[in-house]
């Protein structure tokens, strides 16, 4: 079977306030053509559908023309939720869906339930709240190890049943090892988001969503990445989809690259070299991440900037004589930091002091409801 792999299509989403909609509509169109040229047998479509829980009409409409064009392909459609999509909503109609070979996996409680496409169970596992899982599946412990570790003993359970048959996993995962960008919400629960690339063992091929940069974990775990960047940090990124062909033997992956809108750069230096250093010309028609270096803040300078490169979008200023920690910029500074821990951060600055234990745990109570709800919508 030939498989296509894809994921965290983000479909609303803007990058610095520029809309992004018509490269998300010229990415379907990709995704299209590739279906009709590689003659694929099913898209795999890894979760993160959406931007957020309630996507703004056209990102919906957007994603309503994708599926029907698959569908007029004649190709099988299995798609999971992920983090940003609000399960519910995008698995509404889900029944109705599969009749026509677009199969949307929402509900964790359908795991263990295949998707039999030309002999190959297909799996989607939706992205797991693992506090919304834990008391339903009895969990002894809490974490997304556990809760991926459950839905794939579900996943062999229904296996055992099936000797020899050829299987798919799709999930929504931070798995060990991975390499994250600046553009993935963090899923950390109790301070671990990871669950280990072994809870795969035995599967013919793993379709992961969550983390934007294509990458193997081993020739069977595959992360296809976002199809769009959604973050400089991601300007070196290769963004695509695999295509997968799964054989008695084994598989072949071949990377399929995406159109790109606008490429993104970062320069960093003085205003004045800037704005005249010939060896930027050919960051003139890109999204930029500018940082300035002066000694003091220029007047004027994003519309200076602008002047020459017309798509700056970024622009930060970390004089070439401040201290390092100085020198961070603010995402840098609390990138690896937590929602709770940010909170615990903004206590110590207001009172002088860090919360008490009381405290940290009414703002972990509180940051785990606010993800709960969410998850619930």
């Amino acid at each position: 079977m030939r498989l296509l792999h894809t994921s965290d299509w983000h479909l609303g989403r803007s990058f610095h306030r520029e809309d992004l909609l018509g490269a998300q509509a010229a990415y379907i169109d990709h995704l299209v053509e590739t279906v009709r040229a590689e003659n694929v047998d099913c898209v795999l479509v890894s979760g993160d559908v959406y931007d957020r829980a309630l996507p703004p009409v056209d990102a919906v409409r957007l994603c309503n023309e994708a599926l029907e064009r698959l569908a007029a392909e004649q190709v099988r459609v299995v798609l999971i939720a992920g983090n940003h999509d609000s399960a519910r909503r995008l698995g509404f109609g889900a029944g109705l869906m599969d009749a026509a070979g677009v199969h949307l996996r929402t509900d964790p409680a359908g795991v263990g339930e295949p998707i039999m496409i030309d002999g190959v169970a297909v799996y989607g596992i939706p992205y797991l709240e693992p506090e919304l899982v834990r008391a339903p599946w009895e969990l002894p412990e809490r974490g997304h190890a556990a809760a991926l570790g459950e839905a794939m003993r579900r996943v062999r359970a229904d296996l055992e049943h099936r000797p020899g048959t050829p299987s798919v996993v799709l999930a929504h995962a931070f798995v060990t090892g991975g390499e994250p960008s600046d553009s993935e919400r963090d899923i950390s629960v109790g301070g671990a988001a990871h669950v280990p690339a072994g809870v795969f063992e035995g599967i013919g091929y793993v379709a992961l969503g969550h983390l934007h940069g294509r990458q193997a974990m081993t020739d069977r775990v595959r992360y296809s990445g976002s199809p769009l960047a959604y973050s400089f940090s991601e300007a070196r990124h290769r963004k695509g989809s695999w295509l997968v062909d799964l054989q008695p033997g084994g598989l072949t992956a071949e990377f399929v690259d995406a159109p790109v809108p606008r490429r993104l750069g970062r320069l960093r230096g003085r205003l004045e070299d800037l704005l005249t250093d010939p060896a930027h010309t050919a960051h003139e028609d890109h999204w930029l991440h500018l940082t300035l270096t002066d000694r003091q803040r220029p007047a004027a300078a994003m519309e200076r900037l602008r002047g020459r490169f017309p798509h700056a979008l970024v622009l930060a200023f970390e004089p070439e004589d401040a201290a390092p920690e100085a020198g961070r910029t603010w995402a840098e500074r609390i990138h690896e930091r937590s929602g709770p821990q940010l909170a615990a951060d903004f206590v110590t600055a207001v009172t002088g002091a860090p919360p008490a234990a009381e405290e940290s745990d009414l703002l972990h109570e509180a940051f785990e409801s606010c993800r709960h709800r969410e998850a619930a919508t």
